[in-house]
């Protein structure tokens, strides 16, 4: 990808992925999180660098740093290209994707699956569609951030795959929050529960980190909860338009909304465990 990358979007994700691309020898022009004290413009980053990757907090972030004054579409031009790393929905992506390229730049959106250990480690999946070039070009930046990338064809196709991987996870973290509180209230130890379930067929990485913490109620936030409700949100709503019936993933999004109700928005998305046990406290 050359050695000069331009990065806008310094929050968890983006703090950990921008700093193993200096640690890695890229020369990383940095634009603190849209929204909090900018440190240049997204304008001045495009203009310095050949790529620009963003990895911001929602659709309005990620519309808001291309399209609003001193964006990035003042400075697009040709020989330029702009990685959106971003968790939005398709359109958002699209209407992006169709701004940059008007304006002779070439756009991927590549969307990750991983929250902030991950990030730290460059473990990160990373779900890319868009300009294949562009993709290839971005591969070296890619291989330092993660451990897997996955071009996924045309725009869109990496913004719906990540937001069905957040579905599946919101609704299986909440059914793991039910077992939690149900073996808790039957008299059994949560320990063991934890201990039976990494030794079966349901064994997974999500259960083993967060079920540990959750018991603990310690809710460090690796992906913070009002983002995990955004994601539910904006696979519903591809549900909506694909006419597929999601009741389980409906439910999960209603406890999401409910935690954040009662104010654990920031906290870690684990912290949705707090919602299912004192249902009562969101009132």
């Amino acid at each position: 990808m050359g050695e000069e990358v331009g990065f806008l979007g310094l929050g968890i994700m983006g703090k950990a992925m921008s700093m193993n691309l200096i640690r890695h020898g890229f020369k990383c022009d940095e634009l603190v999180e849209h929204g909090a004290s900018v440190a240049e413009t997204p304008a001045a980053v495009v203009k310095k660098c050949k790529y620009t990757i963003a990895m911001l907090s929602d659709p309005s972030a990620a519309h808001s740093v291309v399209f609003d004054k001193d964006g990035v579409l003042e400075q697009m031009c040709s020989g330029k290209g702009y990685v959106d790393m971003s968790t939005v929905d398709s359109d958002t992506s699209s209407k992006i994707s169709e701004a940059i390229t008007s304006k002779g730049g070439c756009f991927l959106e590549a969307p990750v699956s991983g929250s902030k250990k991950p990030a730290e480690d460059g473990q990160l999946v990373i779900l890319a569609a868009g300009e294949k070039k562009l993709y290839e070009e971005a591969l070296p930046a890619f291989d330092v951030m993660g451990k897997k990338s996955l071009f996924l064809g045309q725009v869109g196709n990496g913004a719906k795959m990540k937001l069905v991987v957040n579905m599946i996870m919101g609704s299986m973290l909440n059914a793991f929050s039910e077992g939690l509180i149900l073996a808790d209230k039957s008299g059994l130890n949560t320990q063991t529960l934890l201990d039976v379930l990494d030794l079966g067929g349901i064994a997974n990485p999500m259960f083993k980190m967060k079920g540990p913490t959750m018991i603990q109620k310690s809710y460090s936030p690796a992906f913070p909860l009002k983002h995990q409700q955004k994601d539910m949100r904006l696979a519903l709503a591809l549900g909506d338009e694909n006419a597929v019936s999601m009741p389980v993933a409906a439910a999960a999004n209603e406890a999401f909304k409910k935690a954040r109700s009662m104010g654990l928005g920031d906290l870690d998305f684990s912290a949705v465990y707090e919602a299912v046990k004192f249902p009562q406290n969101s009132s």
